[in-house]
Formats: C-alpha cells, sequence, structure tokens
C-alpha cells in the first residue's frame, strides 16, 4: 500500500526566553451576541460566516439562518436577513450587497433602500446537486481578484441516506459508501462567475470545511480526516486536479465506473499530495477556514502567514508556506492556544482595525457556540517564525534575537519522521 507522503515534522523543544504565555501579547474579548439569539435558544448562537462592510459593520451569519450585522463601536445588533438554510460563509460585496453559502445555494442579498435590512435575494448559483443527506454542507464562498467565487461541497454520509426528491442527476455507483457523492460535485471544489456561471473546479475533497486565498492569489482548502484522509490536511487548489477522495471522480468527466473499484495505486497516481498535512490529535482533529494575516504586521510578526481555525481544539494555528520545486509546502505550529479561546473555531475575519474575529460552532460535533475577537498588544512573542528547507536540513528563524548557545544544542531539537497512508480505510496511523 503506497503511502500518502512522506510527512518530516519538526519539533522544536527551544526554551523560551521568559515565562510569558501567548496572553500577553494577545488580548481575548467574548463579544455579546444578538439578545434574539441567547439562551432559551442558546443553539442558534453558532456562528457561521464572518465579513466587515466597508463602512465598518460586521456581518455575521448563524446556523438559524439569521444573518446580523453589528455595529462593533456600539454594540449594537440588526437583523439583516433571515429564513436561509445553514449558511456557512459570507462575501460582503459592498455596504448593501452580500454573498451568502445556503445548503440549496449560493445566494446574493441585496439592501435595496439603505435602511441595513436585505429587501432582495438572488440565487446567484444552485448548478448543483443535493440528495437530501445530512451531511452535504455548502462552505464557503470566497472571492477572488477578479470577482469569482469559489465554493467547496462536502460528500454525503452513509451515518443517513437521501430524500425521495434529490436535484441534480443521481449516480448510485457511490451510494453508501462511507462517504459517498451520488449528487453532482459533491466532494468539489466549485467556481462561480460573478454572472452565476457555474465551473466544476477540483475534485477529491471530503468534508472541505474551510477556504481561503493567500496574499498571491493562491487557493487553499482544508479536509478533515476520515476515509480517504488519513489526515487533515490543506490543499492547495488548482483547476482540474484531484486531491484523493475517491467518491468525487463519479462527476469528472469521462469518468465510467465505480471509484473504489479501481485498483488504489491508480487512484494515487491521480492525486496531488497536500500543501501540509495537520498531524491528527496532535495539531488538529477538524481544521476549517484559512485566513491570510493581511493586516502588514499590524497584527503580530506573522504577515502574510496564514491562519487556520480548528474545531475540537480551543486553538488558532499558523501555516507558513514556501516553494519547493515549483510546489507549496511547509510547516504548522499553534499560533493562539487556549487561555480563554473557546473550540469551535469555525470562521474568521479581520476587521478594519486589525484585530481578528472569531465565529465558533459545534454543528452537533466538537465546538462550542459564540464570538470572539483578538488584539496584538504591540509585544513581540518569542516564536518560531519560518521554516525553510535546504539541501542539508532546515533553516529556523524566530520572532527575536535568540542566543547561539540554545541555538546550537543538538538537544533542544527533536526530529520525528513519519507518514500517513493513503486508503480507503477511516484515517491513519502515523507510520
Amino acid at each position: 500500500m503506497k503511502p500518502i507522503i512522506k510527512l518530516f515534522l519538526l519539533v522544536v523543544g527551544i526554551t523560551k526566553l521568559s515565562a510569558a504565555d501567548i496572553k500577553d501579547y494577545y488580548e481575548l474579548e467574548t463579544v455579546p451576541l444578538p439578545k434574539a439569539l441567547e439562551k432559551p435558544n442558546a443553539n442558534a448562537s453558532q456562528v457561521d460566516g464572518l465579513d466587515f462592510f466597508p463602512d465598518g459593520r460586521l456581518v455575521a451569519c448563524f446556523v438559524g439562518g439569521q444573518v446580523y450585522t453589528l455595529r462593533p463601536e456600539t454594540g449594537k445588533w440588526t437583523l439583516f436577513a433571515e429564513g436561509l438554510h445553514s449558511p456557512l460563509g459570507i462575501v460582503v460585496l459592498n455596504d448593501r450587497e452580500i454573498v451568502v453559502c445556503q445548503r440549496a445555494e449560493v445566494t446574493k442579498i441585496r439592501d435595496v433602500d439603505g435602511d441595513g435590512v436585505a429587501d432582495e435575494f438572488e440565487v446567484l448559483s444552485d448548478n448543483f446537486g443535493i440528495s437530501g443527506n445530512y451531511h452535504e454542507f455548502n462552505f464557503g464562498p470566497v472571492r477572488d481578484g477578479e470577482g469569482n467565487f469559489y465554493i467547496s461541497l462536502g460528500t454525503a454520509s452513509s451515518g443517513a441516506g437521501v430524500r425521495h426528491e434529490k436535484r441534480g442527476s443521481f449516480n448510485s455507483l457511490s451510494y453508501m459508501d462511507r462517504m459517498y457523492a451520488c449528487v453532482p460535485y459533491r466532494g468539489w471544489v466549485l467556481k462561480i462567475t460573478p454572472e452565476g456561471k457555474t465551473i466544476p473546479w477540483a475534485s477529491g475533497f471530503r468534508t472541505p470545511n474551510g477556504l481561503g486565498f493567500d496574499l498571491e492569489g493562491n487557493l487553499f482548502v482544508t479536509d478533515n480526516q476520515g476515509d480517504w484522509v488519513g489526515t487533515s490536511k490543506m490543499h492547495h487548489v488548482q483547476q482540474g486536479k484531484f486531491y484523493g477522495h475517491a467518491a468525487s471522480l463519479l462527476w469528472r468527466d469521462g469518468w465510467e465506473g465505480r471509484p473504489l473499484n479501481r485498483p488504489l495505486p491508480e487512484l494515487d497516481a491521480l492525486r496531488t499530495p497536500a500543501a501540509g498535512l495537520f498531524p491528527h490529535g496532535l495539531m488538529s482533529n477538524s481544521p476549517t477556514q484559512p485566513l491570510a494575516d493581511s493586516t502588514g504586521g499590524k497584527f503580530g510578526p506573522f504577515a502574510g502567514q496564514l491562519l487556520v481555525g480548528e474545531m475540537n481544539k480551543g486553538r488558532i494555528m499558523r501555516v507558513a508556506l514556501e516553494r519547493v520545486g515549483g510546489v507549496l509546502q511547509g510547516m504548522c505550529v499553534p499560533f493562539f492556544d487556549g487561555s480563554g479561546l473557546k473550540r469551535g473555531n469555525n470562521r474568521l475575519c479581520f476587521g478594519p482595525d486589525h484585530s481578528l474575529w472569531i465565529g465558533h460552532s459545534n454543528h452537533g460535533w466538537a465546538g462550542e457556540r459564540g464570538l470572539q475577537r483578538l488584539r496584538w498588544t504591540g509585544e513581540t512573542p518569542f516564536e518560531l517564525k519560518t521554516m525553510h528547507l535546504t539541501g542539508k536540513g532546515f533553516e529556523l528563524t524566530f520572532t527575536l534575537p535568540l542566543d547561539s548557545e540554545t541555538a546550537t544544542d543538538p538537544a533542544n531539537y527533536v526530529f520525528k519522521r513519519y507518514f500517513y497512508s493513503y486508503h480507503r480505510g477511516y484515517g491513519s496511523p502515523q507510520r
């Protein structure tokens, strides 16, 4: 059985310069939510999308289908729209328009008269299938520099069946596999033009709960551990590529037959390896949205790197990438761990003041509910900043100077080399 990829994990045991922890450099605040979402309707306080209008209002979508706006300076919430089905992301277009991913479609919502409340709902795209399975999430959207939107569609779960009425062609060749794609384009990332044209972009995803661009315009998606996914990972998404989860191949042009009947080496040869792996249990069990630090250093010393949420832990991770042989790959380390941060870090966005807003949800699994805000104090923490692969090993840089005695002591560095298997089974042990 061929392994997924060989993974070199570096654990750095550098002695910190002081006993300070991340709380000494970043201030965490819990933000009160709309009173209508408080107890006894606490489940409604799951935040599943965040963005900012140009006029400074935060816009947030909630699991119950509401979209609210918040004036951060006054704490006043206003109901902008309601009646959506499991919205899982927002993109602001201007002070009056947003685009939201809900279960059945990608929707453009307008405040026509400028009173702060939505008046028009327009289907931007519904050109993908729905079987009625509970696990068919619609994640996103994110928007590129040309105005195109990207969404990612979760596969269905064998933990439940499908509805009698379905949208899109029904293909039974993957039905009731552990995670399956019996309607188009489950397990795909789709591109949607500003006019609503829907283009199948890339395949091979299981539960791709997180899309984001880096500052160079590269698109990334995170995927969750499970069948065909030995450990959670982050992919650099490129048109036409296949990233490993076999079920989605049913909707590839020219594909014939049941994907699971193909030999594993054949599927592996089609697969593009991930840009980064999140070691299961150690780093992340369920990664979410990657967000580029676009603050130019106003959120700390990690400008340009990607911050990635995590559902199961009170953790936000940091990913630093580089090109090696023309391919993006890199390291992941915890950025903010515990210290009052809730679990269920599902959606992230930067505000106009360069603070990081964090939306929490659980969706019946791990996680919590609510909204938090993280500010940098201006003091620089001592952290591993980058890790560069060389012909002889790794070149490390830190956020603050390191004394030469500590830096050259081999006892401060521990290396462990392992990989995860690419196979049909659920997850993979470190091998």
